[in-house]
């Protein structure tokens, strides 16, 4: 697999080269911050990028924002965010974005270089492999999601088609309804899901991820040595 990396650590940078290529894998680029990055994406043409969150010259978003570009340029391109931080503003847009693969790892909870080699090959084939504590994260203070219990068949039905990345007017066309009505079974769902108008225009991520979360469509990462056996939460992309 063809894989390109950018992580400002020399030391992480390099390690993750030498571990990728021992596993059979082939790095085409390994880059120190994001500048450039879509450029190299189409020149070096990788299989899966890997990118840290916080990349030279602030140390801030960089690396996630680069995430969501790549994504808007090569929507099928694999991407593992490897951090160690959660940066849940953008970290949520990158989930919702409609487009390939995505995995999410916190460096200080990768315990086992086997497993994350197998994660990182998994994301490579179609997996999304989020780590549970992006996932608590990200659901923080909105409670556990037997919430779902309180939607009717037809809310379930439309937050399923939220979850798969529909817009309002496409699930009004596959449910035979008027948006007006699509409209209104989100504000219930929105409602129910205790998601209040106030998050930063994330509620439908929010709600995708508690949709998918409780159906186990996406794939949590291993329970590496160390995180506990409660470390089992998922969650995936939505709109």
């Amino acid at each position: 697999m063809r894989i390109l990396i950018c992580e400002d650590s020399v030391l992480l940078r390099e390690g993750l080269v030498r571990l990728l290529e021992h596993s059979g894998h082939t790095v085409v680029a390994a880059l120190r911050d994001a500048e450039g990055i879509v450029e190299a994406v189409a020149d070096t043409e990788p299989e899966l990028c890997i990118l840290d969150v916080r990349l030279p010259p602030s140390f801030t978003d960089e690396g996630i924002r680069a995430a969501l570009r790549l994504r808007q340029g090569s929507p099928d391109l694999p991407i593992l965010v490897l951090s160690q931080y959660v940066e849940e503003r953008y970290a949520a847009e990158l989930i919702a974005a409609h487009g390939g693969p995505l995995g999410y790892l916190l460096k200080d909870r990768v315990a086992d270089v086997a497993e994350f080699v197998d994660s990182v090959e998994r994301i490579a084939g179609g997996d999304t492999i989020l780590d549970p504590e992006v996932v608590a994260q990200l659901l923080s203070r909105r409670g556990r999601d037997d919430r779902l219990r309180r939607l009717t068949e037809r809310e379930r039905t439309v937050l399923a088609a939220i979850a798969e990345g529909r817009s309002n007017q496409a699930i009004a066309q596959l449910l035979f309804l008027s948006e007006a009505s699509v409209e209104k079974h989100i504000t219930a769902i929105f409602q129910k899901l205790g998601l209040a108008a106030d998050d930063a225009g994330n509620r439908r991520v929010m709600a995708a991820i508690a949709y998918l979360t409780s159906t186990g469509a996406v794939q949590a990462p291993p329970a590496y040595p160390g995180q506990g056996s409660g470390a089992g939460s998922t969650a995936g992309s939505g709109a």
